[in-house]
């Protein structure tokens, strides 16, 4: 859980951060280029790491609180913080791909899931749902809302048709610590928790499940999954906190080019 007080950032500060998140782009889609059926979720992570190291940055994630890997490598009903594995992708998996950068001293997170082949209109549903309601999210992060506004957006748009809300995970504050005050939930009551103001950036990443919100976590002390075994989706930027529209750092674009 993030400590501390909510840190603001000055504009040489985001700039920094727009590097690093420039940089987590293009990794995103160096691994969404690799993704189909029958490639490991350990040669995922390793292509990840080579591309961040080779450009002089550092994964966030490896060895934060002892985590072993570059990603958090999360299928079907894991909702995060999943193991890279040697087990192949299976036509009909989802893949919810986390990953953070940091690069001159600031950290950028963003995921994203992936559909291997061809998988259940549900599911497919879930993945369009999930990845809308982040926007909806993020229209809320603006100056003079509050955290809740954020919260209750994701939540008002997802639980009516039907989806579960992870309670337990939320999205939090990132800079130069990569979980830093404040946490921003995926439900609660509009005008509750922290005033937003400009300069707070934000890592906003509903995980929205097809069956219940309750979720377990493995003996492995990190991977959650669905309690109920069915599939998660995860959808993640990170933005800066603007007067009158929220400026999202990281992309998809690199994503969406190598999908195509």
């Amino acid at each position: 859980m993030a400590t501390g007080v909510i840190q603001f950032k000055t504009e040489e500060e985001i700039d920094l951060m727009r590097e690093a998140a420039r940089l987590l782009a293009q990794a995103h889609g160096e691994v969404a280029k690799l993704i189909r059926e029958g490639v490991t979720t350990r040669e995922l992570d390793r292509r990840a790491e080579e591309f961040i190291r080779d450009h002089g940055a550092v994964p966030s994630f490896k060895g934060y609180n002892n985590f072993p890997y570059s990603l958090c490598l999360s299928p079907n009903s894991v909702v995060v913080h999943g193991f890279a594995t040697d087990k192949p992708l299976q036509n009909g998996d989802i893949l919810s791909v986390d990953c953070g950068v940091l690069l001159n001293g600031y950290h950028a997170d963003s995921a994203y899931t992936y559909p291997i082949g061809e998988v259940p209109l549900a599911v497919k549903q879930l993945l369009k749902e999930t990845e809308a309601s982040l926007y909806k999210g993020i229209e809320q992060a603006i100056a003079g809302n509050r955290v809740g506004d954020i919260s209750y957006a994701i939540q008002n748009y997802v639980a009516p048709k039907g989806y579960g809300v992870v309670r337990e995970l939320v999205g939090h504050g990132v800079g130069a610590k990569l979980h830093e005050k404040p946490d921003v939930p995926n439900y609660g009551k509009r005008g509750s928790g922290p005033k937003l103001q400009t300069g707070m950036t934000l890592a906003i990443e509903p995980m929205i499940t097809l069956g219940k919100k309750e979720v377990m976590q493995e003996k492995d002390g990190w991977t959650i999954r669905t309690r109920d075994n069915k599939p998660a989706a995860h959808f993640e930027h990170t933005v800066v906190v603007r007067k009158d529209k929220a400026e999202i750092l990281t992309s998809f674009e690199y994503i969406e080019k190598a999908l195509h």
